[in-house]
């Protein structure tokens, strides 16, 4: 009898100690969530003192932490973000650019603690010296990041239905448009830590840029990919403290892969550029580019011509070059042979195209013909063939 009635205690036993184990291990996961929920007030403070050495100070009027019992879910409400200067003539004095926004909701699963993923919540208004300034909206925006909470390995940003207007009096005026931005980053495969190499990716599908150049303002679509190196490391901190450092060590910016398109213009880019002493872009693209002749009717060139260039335009088009030069020459080719200057004036743009054919080498493009030729960086200038097309301002 009593070896009958052992295994039916045996039975009896484990039948009582399961539901004991499992209530163990319920309180202690409870105890786990709630001291990782603990923890998030000390992280963020830590990550807001480490944003804001790089001149980016957060802010959070009410934040909460939910999900138990398989996630963290951190819920800021009434969020405002200062931004600092990030130019090379930044000073102590100038008044921070500062954005609103209602809701930002930061998701990480207990199983993959070093991902998180982040949602925004339209729309953010941007002011400066208390003066609303520009409002950015969107449908739907996330961030994602992973390797937290040591150095990330990768990240990435997303937004869907992208407008960004300017105030202007009681009314705005649209600034930027696009279907859709995204921002993607990662440590490439031969990086290390001492000497990180970022490998970055930008995509933006139907947007279009008022206000800036004639060819942004007509929708495009752009994919560009690079390679950063020089990095010391990817802490964050101010971006002219940053360029400066790439410089020193003799980091490049490698762009891997460009195509722009924008109706049937087409460009492709590939080249190498680094920063002088003087914090000057240096370097050179190899375009390769379909539709030039299209650009210069995008940029209006014939019609100027045609009435006179005002040199503001000049400057906006073709810094350098003097809207009193290009004017008198018009001039005096009336002078010499009276209509001379006038027949110059209408036939702008076809000699301006024939120009413009001239440029570079023959090629083909995506099946079309096209144009190859080197866009150079000469200390901060830019230089389309002989001309001069722009001035960048130093990074540092």
């Amino acid at each position: 009898m009593s070896d009958i009635l052992e295994p039916r205690r045996r039975r009896l036993g484990l039948l009582f100690f399961m539901p004991v184990v499992l209530v163990v291990i319920c309180l202690a996961w409870t105890g786990f969530w709630f001291f990782a929920a603990s923890k998030v007030d000390e992280n963020v403070e830590l990550w807001q003192a480490r944003e804001a050495l790089a001149g980016r100070k957060y802010d959070c009027a009410n934040r909460s932490v939910a999900g138990f019992p398989f996630r963290l879910e951190v819920r800021c409400d009434g969020v405002s973000v200062a931004l600092q200067a990030q130019t090379a003539t930044q000073n102590a004095t100038q008044i921070p650019v500062t954005a609103k926004l209602g809701e930002i909701l930061v998701v990480a699963q207990i199983y993959t603690p070093n991902l998180l993923i982040a949602e925004f919540k339209a729309p953010a208004v941007i002011s400066q010296a208390g003066q609303p300034w520009m409002a950015m909206g969107w449908s739907n925006a996330r961030s994602s990041i992973t390797g937290l909470p040591g150095t990330p390995d990768s990240g990435d940003l997303v937004f869907d239905d992208l407008s960004l207007d300017r105030f202007a009096g009681n009314a705005s005026a649209s600034v930027v448009r696009a279907k859709r931005v995204a921002l993607h980053g990662r440590t490439a495969p031969n990086s290390t830590a001492e000497r990180p190499i970022i490998e970055t990716a930008f995509q933006v599908t139907s947007g279009s840029i008022a206000d800036v150049h004639p060819l942004l303002a007509a929708p495009f679509d752009a994919d560009i990919r690079t390679l950063v190196s020089g990095l010391n490391n990817i802490e964050p901190k101010p971006w002219p403290q940053r360029f400066r450092e790439i410089q020193a060590a003799g980091g490049r910016l490698q762009i891997t892969q460009s195509r722009v398109q924008s109706g049937e213009i087409v460009s492709l880019a590939t080249g190498v550029l680094g920063l002088t002493a003087a914090g000057n872009l240096d370097g050179e693209l190899q375009m390769t580019v379909t539709g030039l002749d299209k650009a210069i009717n995008a940029l209006g060139i014939d019609k100027l011509l045609e009435m006179g260039v005002p040199q503001e335009t000049l400057d906006r088009l073709a810094p350098g070059v003097k809207s009193q030069d290009v004017n008198n020459l018009l001039g005096a080719l009336d002078r010499a042979i009276p209509g001379l200057g006038n027949f110059a004036r209408k036939n702008a743009g076809g000699a301006l195209a024939a120009g413009v054919n001239s440029i570079g080498t023959p090629a083909t493009l995506e099946g079309k013909p096209a144009r190859a030729f080197p866009l150079k960086f000469v200390d901060g200038a830019v230089f389309f063939g002989a001309l001069k097309v722009a001035q960048i301002p130093p990074l540092f």
